[in-house]
């Protein structure tokens, strides 16, 4: 992609739903940290066949795994939208495709779970599998153990 940006992260820019920060260590590990324990607490919860929980909490270990890849390209989110497209467009030749629709369909089950009260263990199972994988491909971009 070079120093070129896609019209889609220019219109994040402009409506400031994305913004460039300073790239900082420190928080894309406390990010990492978030990502790492969250998917505990879903393998936790569905263990405990919380289903609701566990699909909500393996969203949010793939949200905090996408946000240290942002902050570590030197951006800041500002929606969950936000976060989702610019993980696609910066992390194009990174991250294959099915991992990024895997994060988009983590993110439609966890709204469903909040605010839908649907939830499943086959969909709380889907998500906590994509937060690993996503976890996984952010510690090896990252070089993070």
């Amino acid at each position: 992609m070079g120093n070129s940006l896609s019209l889609a992260l220019q219109k994040l820019l402009e409506e400031r739903k994305l913004m460039r920060i300073k790239p900082d260590k420190k928080l894309v590990l406390e990010e990492m940290a978030a990502a790492k324990s969250d998917l505990k607490d879903a393998r936790e919860s569905i263990a405990s066949k919380k289903f609701k929980w566990a699909t909500i909490q393996g969203y949010y270990s793939m949200f905090h795994s996408a946000r240290a890849l942002l902050f570590a390209k030197g951006y800041r989110e500002k929606s969950h939208y936000a976060l989702l497209v610019a993980l696609r467009d910066l992390y194009a030749g990174e991250i294959e495709r099915s991992l990024i629709q895997e994060f988009e369909h983590g993110m439609y089950l966890r709204q469903e779970a909040d605010y839908g009260l649907k939830f499943s263990e086959s969909g709380a199972l889907d998500v906590i599998q994509a937060a690993e994988r996503l976890l996984e491909k952010a510690k090896a971009i990252l070089k993070i153990q």
